[in-house]
């Protein structure tokens, strides 16, 4: 048994967890996905059939292709999504995935661009994470850094490594060697949710980006590779296409998301078209399938035609 992988996702967000799934597959994945959700099973996993349970959680089962197993997992917790990342791998490859050497997260809004046995390479080399483009720059002499450490600290621990770099939570991957980083960032939320004010509901924009926690989860994330022991892998923003000369994945922070974006309109607005956009919809149909051919037909001419109109009108 290799690596697992795995995404969270609630409401509409189905769209870019199917999208997401079909693009790792398409570039070499077989083996177990698992989507942990919120609410109702998606359209596109009616046909699920039911599967074993741990600790009382439903689990169903889909395989849209061959080699492809989709196992859905019922979340129930209070959490926000955003914040039950590190919780959701441990407790998959602690009882779902015993045999897995591995487990990958990615957001729903994610779209992998390169060959799967790069990141089942990448995981043995440490644990493996993408930089930021906000704070990019984030010195060992950084007020953030200094005030973070008091978190350390609550924690029992000590800051292991010297860090300049901010690092992105939409994706984190770890071998099964390295799972006590994800040990300590369950730990690190906890103590943050105790003692900080860290709002277990909330994820969005920051209306005091002071505090210690005001991305949340992400900020945990960073707090954690301050203290942990286990050795790290780091890929550039250009990892996510946060800039130019990537090739690995590409993340529609923000919104709209791709799914519910009109490219055209955006053109008329000055606004390019993303990557992203790009992305999406090339790998929106296949294998699993979201939307009818005509519909996948009209969504990229619609983005020729706004990229065109971006060559000449763009606010950008």
């Amino acid at each position: 048994m290799g690596s697992v992988v795995c995404t969270l996702f609630e409401n509409n967000y189905h769209y870019g967890g199917a999208a997401l799934i079909n693009s790792i597959y398409r570039n070499g994945f077989k083996g177990d996905f698992y989507v942990g959700y919120k609410g109702e099973l998606p359209f596109w996993a009616a046909n699920a059939k039911s599967s074993v349970s741990f600790n009382g959680s439903p689990s169903k089962i889909v395989e849209p292709a061959e080699g492809l197993i989709i196992h859905f997992v019922l979340v129930d917790t209070a959490y926000h999504l955003a914040n039950y990342k590190a919780d959701f791998m441990l407790m998959l490859i602690e009882n779902y995935a015993k045999g897995a050497t591995g487990i990958l997260y990615f957001d729903p809004d994610i779209i992998n661009r390169c060959k799967w046995e790069f990141y089942e390479r990448w995981i043995t080399y440490g644990v493996a994470l993408v930089h930021e483009i906000s704070h990019h720059d984030l010195p060992p002499s950084h007020p953030k850094r200094f005030a973070w450490k008091e978190v350390i600290d609550k924690c029992n621990y000590k800051v292991e490594r010297q860090l300049y770099n901010y690092f992105n939570s939409g994706f984190c991957g770890v071998s099964i060697e390295n799972l006590g980083f994800l040990r300590k960032w369950s730990e690190i939320i906890k103590v943050g949710i105790e003692h900080y004010e860290f709002d277990i509901n909330y994820f969005g924009k920051p209306t005091d980006v002071t505090g210690l926690f005001p991305v949340g989860d992400q900020d945990a994330l960073n707090i954690c590779t301050m203290c942990s022991t286990e050795p790290l892998s780091e890929f550039g923003p250009e990892g996510m296409d946060f800039t130019n000369g990537g090739w690995l994945m590409s993340h529609a922070v923000g919104k709209p998301k791709p799914w519910k974006k009109n490219v055209l309109l955006n053109a008329f607005k000055g606004r390019l078209v993303a990557r992203t956009d790009k992305m999406y919809w090339q790998y929106a149909n296949n294998p699993i399938k979201l939307y009818k051919s005509n519909e996948i037909k009209w969504q990229k001419i619609s983005i020729n035609i706004a990229a065109f109109i971006g060559r000449f009108y763009s606010r950008n």
